[in-house]
């Protein structure tokens, strides 16, 4: 089988890597990029579970090949927050226990950072209907909603809009 150097921006660094033409985005991020952050779900773009963005916009990395990737920028939950100094997402997340068995979360918490970013004061039904493209194998949607509402009450705090 042919293969192809790819070089990707993830997370601000770059990783490179000699690949088959059809390795997925999401398999780069995992095998060659070693970022086991991102989940692979049904492997068919319906989940979100494997969700990342490329330049700002989400998208299903089950769905993108890893040579249609390069020369945009790639962030994965791992460039979200780290131990100690969490995210406000991920803090909310934590908070409101917006996690069951943690699988969908990475994918969760990507949305949910693009959807704030465009919508910073969402109401309930607003939430609902920004994740209603990730899916939640254990059904905690409440608690998500919860901390995504959260999460914008912690965005606005960080700066210093106060609480709503």
């Amino acid at each position: 089988m042919t293969t192809q150097r790819v070089d990707l921006t993830i997370n601000g660094a770059t990783y490179s890597g000699q690949v088959e033409p059809r390795m997925l985005l999401s398999d780069f991020i995992r095998q060659v990029a070693r970022l086991t952050g991102t989940h692979v779900g049904c492997e068919h773009g319906v989940c979100g579970v494997c969700t990342v963005q490329i330049d700002g916009m989400t998208a299903r990395s089950c769905l993108t090949f890893a040579i249609q990737a390069e020369g945009h920028d790639i962030r994965t939950v791992e460039a979200l927050g780290k131990q100690g100094a969490l995210h406000p997402i991920q803090q909310a997340f934590w908070e409101k226990h917006g996690l069951q068995c943690g699988y969908c979360t990475p994918g969760m918490l990507m949305r949910a950072e693009e959807f704030l970013a465009s919508n910073p004061n969402p109401g309930r039904e607003d939430i609902i209907e920004g994740i209603s493209g990730n899916l939640c194998r254990c059904t905690g949607y409440q608690t998500i909603v919860d901390a995504i509402e959260h999460a914008a009450t912690l965005s606005e705090i960080a700066k210093g809009g106060g609480v709503r």
